[in-house]
């Protein structure tokens, strides 16, 4: 069965074939022109002939109407401002490599010895009202990417050469030149966007309609919300307009100039032939010597092209229009997800509320989420579904928080959390308001009766090895949620506005997924600072500020450890919800925890772990003397018994440089 697009294929081959002919009976009759007019001139003429002759002199054959106006021919000529002239010329190449009966013509024309690839010579002497800008490097044939030149000493005699897109693009097979394919990558059109983006898409088109005095048509500048929802954004603005939406990521780009230059006016032909637009993405940032590339590059190109970047706006010469895409609301979200799951939604008894309460995703991940989730859903139960989908929102929303925090594999449970009741019960009551946050602000109302912020931020205190990361990991595995590390002494930085810089990304990348952050040593950045001796202290205490309020307006948990409290200001502490104390483990805690150290595979011979709790350690540190032991027994065949622990104690005291007493370790052997 014939398809249209083949029918469609057909036409354009047909059309090409016709003005071809064309083009070849112009050349020929006016072959034949010349050679008549030669032998006429080379005859006695009366003064009637030679007044013919002075008329017809510049005439030659008239131009066929061979060449129809709806041609694809015909719109390359239009897209590109060329001239009868540029456009034959631009055909005769196109003869050249699609028809061999031009190569012949060209032989004969050019004689023995000649090239038989058309040369502008030629078509100087063969072809209908000739003019020297076609070969100019700024005229459209070259500039355009449309014709190469071959080599040669003398510029009328090298050879032409039709580019390969443009021949494809005439036979009415359009493609992308294939020295794009590194660099640019193609836009889905049909991706979902919500009620608020479909107003920034329509905004977008109205700032691409605009021009300045100089004819430069306005850029528009994309920020706000996720990478995947600018792109989405931008592909409705472009399929509004019937435009083919096209993204470039600066980091992949060439640093030499020629080169990028090469690039962009292929990409511009494209462009222009094709009718794409380009976003050029710089999310990943630019250093301060690159400012002045992007820049460059943004003034260069032309036509309808939108950029983000996350420094600096650069300054270019035509009109910026700045656009933020808003994120889903949660309502949004849900819509989304409902038409993305389809029949699914109605076997997820709730899911979807709680997928919104706890992922901001965009349109695009959500669909790529429902899809994923369709291979599995055939036979699966609701149950599966159900667990399936939350891991895959995890994994989906982890972003750009894995190249910025430490992702922690969370496995421990509550009972293997050894706390005094009190702590332990805070913990619960901190999860409790994580999972319910959602009902108690939004359906119940107190959304209206809070003016700050309904992020959950809790500081955690106390000895090293006393629990904290532990507490940290049975949140996250309560919850369902990962949970990243973030050494805070990395982000703080001695350049003034560094530290917001790098806590704005971190919390930034973390809002997709509301994962629980936990700030290790926070000592680094947290102090009493309060008291202003100079700019520093001035500074340090912005931070403070800053961090706080962005825990406070985080959509997820945020968790500060310290090993001691009172290096903390009582100002910043009012500000956290929750303030957990980590004690020094009394006897009975460290039994406890010593019972539970080995794995239920690791062979044990005659432990008393009543002895063993008399070692005035905390839990970090048991875990390292009952490993260590683990690896003596190995190596020696034969299972963990005291003298290995013994010596594993006196290791772990001396790397501690404290002395192992005999009240702790008699009658261990």
């Amino acid at each position: 069965m014939t398809t249209p697009t083949q029918i469609n294929r057909h036409n354009h081959h047909q059309a090409l074939c016709t003005a071809l002919d064309d083009l070849r009976h112009r050349m020929t009759e006016r072959e034949k022109y010349k050679t008549e007019k030669a032998s006429v001139s080379s005859a006695p003429m009366s003064a009637k002939t030679a007044g013919e002759d002075r008329v017809g002199s510049d005439a030659g054959p008239e131009r066929s109407a061979g060449v129809g106006h709806d041609t694809l021919l015909q719109r390359l000529a239009a897209k590109f401002g060329l001239t009868d002239f540029e456009r034959d010329l631009l055909l005769l190449c196109a003869g050249v490599a699609f028809d061999a009966r031009f190569t012949e013509l060209m032989g004969r024309l050019q004689g023995e010895g000649h090239p038989q690839h058309p040369t502008f010579s030629l078509a100087l002497s063969v072809l209908g009202d000739p003019h020297w800008r076609a070969l100019s490097p700024e005229g459209p044939l070259r500039r355009g990417r449309l014709l190469a030149l071959g080599r040669g000493s003398v510029l009328v005699t090298r050879p032409l050469y039709i580019e390969e897109a443009v021949l494809h693009y005439l036979t009415g097979m359009p493609q992308l030149d294939r020295r794009l394919h590194p660099y640019v990558e193609s836009l889905a059109v049909d991706q979902a966007v919500t009620n608020s983006q479909i107003v920034t898409a329509r905004q977008m088109v109205s700032g691409w309609k605009h021009h300045d005095a100089g004819g430069r048509r306005r850029k528009v500048l994309l920020s706000g919300s996720t990478p995947s929802d600018q792109r989405a954004v931008f592909a409705a603005a472009c399929a509004s307009i019937r435009f083919a939406p096209y993204a470039l990521e600066t980091a992949n780009l060439p640093i030499d100039r020629d080169a990028l230059e090469a690039i962009l006016s292929l990409w511009e032909r494209d462009a222009v032939m094709h009718d794409l637009a380009l976003l050029v993405d710089a999310q990943a940032g630019i250093g301060q010597s690159e400012e002045s590339r992007l820049r460059w590059m943004l003034n260069r190109l032309e036509g309808i092209v939108a950029f983000t970047s996350e420094g600096p706006v650069p300054a270019l010469a035509a009109p910026v229009l700045p656009l933020a895409v808003a994120a889903a609301t949660p309502a949004e979200q849900s819509h989304l997800w409902i038409h993305a799951l389809g029949p699914l939604a109605q076997q997820l008894n709730g899911q979807v509320g709680r997928l919104v309460q706890q992922f901001s995703l965009s349109s695009t991940a959500i669909a790529e989420v429902a899809a994923e989730l369709q291979t599995i859903a055939v036979d699966a139960s609701a149950e599966t579904i159900s667990r399936q989908l939350w891991k895959t929102c995890r994994r989906k929303a982890r972003g750009g928080l894995e190249s910025l925090a430490q992702r922690l594999d969370s496995c421990a449970e509550w009972d293997d959390l050894i706390l005094p009741r009190a702590q332990k019960e805070t913990l619960r009551n901190i999860a409790i308001q994580v999972r319910q946050r959602s009902k108690v602000y939004e359906r119940w109302g107190f959304a209206e009766k809070r003016n700050r912020g309904f992020g959950i931020g809790a500081l955690f205190w106390g000895p090293s090895g006393a629990g904290k990361t532990m507490a940290a990991e049975v949140l996250a595995q309560d919850l369902g949620l990962d949970l990243y590390r973030i050494d805070l002494s990395a982000v703080v930085s001695k350049y003034i506005g560094e530290t917001e810089k790098n806590l704005c990304r971190l919390f930034d990348a973390a809002e997709m997924s509301g994962a629980v952050l936990l700030f290790d040593e926070s000592d680094a950045l947290f102090g009493k600072r309060s008291e202003v001796k100079d700019s520093h202290d001035r500074y340090a205490n912005l931070e403070i500020s800053y961090l706080l309020q962005r825990m406070e307006s985080y959509r997820g948990l945020a968790l500060l450890t310290t090993n001691i409290k009172s290096a903390l200001d009582s100002a910043f502490l009012r500000r956290l919800r929750f303030i957990v104390q980590f004690p020094f483990p009394s006897s009975t805690e460290r039994k406890a925890i010593w019972k539970g150290i080995f794995p239920l595979q690791t062979p044990v011979q005659n432990l008393d772990f009543e002895k063993l709790a008399r070692l005035s350690v905390t839990g970090g540190h048991i875990a390292n003397i009952a490993l260590d032991a683990a690896f003596r027994a190995a190596e020696q065949g034969c299972p963990v018994s005291m003298a290995h622990l013994l010596k594993s104690a006196g290791a772990e005291y001396a790397k501690m440089e404290k002395p192992l007493s005999d009240t702790e370790i008699r009658g261990w052997v």
